[in-house]
């Protein structure tokens, strides 16, 4: 394991004009009732923002007239995976995840999130819920990750 790098990744706090935050119920989750904020990779040669924007869009179908961004954090936050997911995920290339995460604001309206926007989704549903409560609702392994965004944030939220 000590030779896998971490996946290089980027996440969003979206948060509507109520204070409130959004999560969505994963898919592939097979275990557990676990509601995560959109995230994902960054692909080769993309910058962190275009991952953001586009990440945010395939996750819940906000397009970026429907956002405004923030904040990002200053540094990276990285989890590692738990023993029994390594070598699963990503090819098994990584044995965790490198995360920069962003705060924005939604600007549209309930109409405006679509969780079939990409193929394949990622949720199944969604909710917004208050940032304190972020990391009860997150699978264990990314509970210390969802503490650290949320005390960023606390401020702007």
């Amino acid at each position: 394991m000590n030779e896998l790098g971490y996946r290089p990744c980027v996440g969003v706090m979206l948060v509507n004009s109520e204070g409130k935050v959004f999560v969505g119920r994963r898919i592939d989750t097979k275990e557990g009732d676990w509601w995560q904020m959109p995230q994902g990779g960054v692909d080769e040669g993309e910058d962190l923002d275009s991952a953001m924007l586009r990440e945010l869009h395939e996750e819940t179908g906000a397009r970026p007239e429907h956002i405004s961004v923030l904040k990002a954090m200053d540094e990276p936050l990285r989890y590692d995976l738990p023993d029994e997911l390594i070598g699963k995920l990503w090819g098994g290339k990584y044995r965790g995840q490198e995360q920069v995460w962003y705060l924005a604001r939604f600007k549209g309206t309930e109409a405006d999130i679509d969780l079939d926007a990409h193929d394949p989704a990622e949720f199944c549903d969604y909710k917004w819920v208050d940032a304190e409560d972020l990391p009860d609702l997150i699978i264990p392994f990314k509970k210390r990750v969802y503490r650290q965004v949320v005390e960023a944030f606390r401020e702007l939220v």
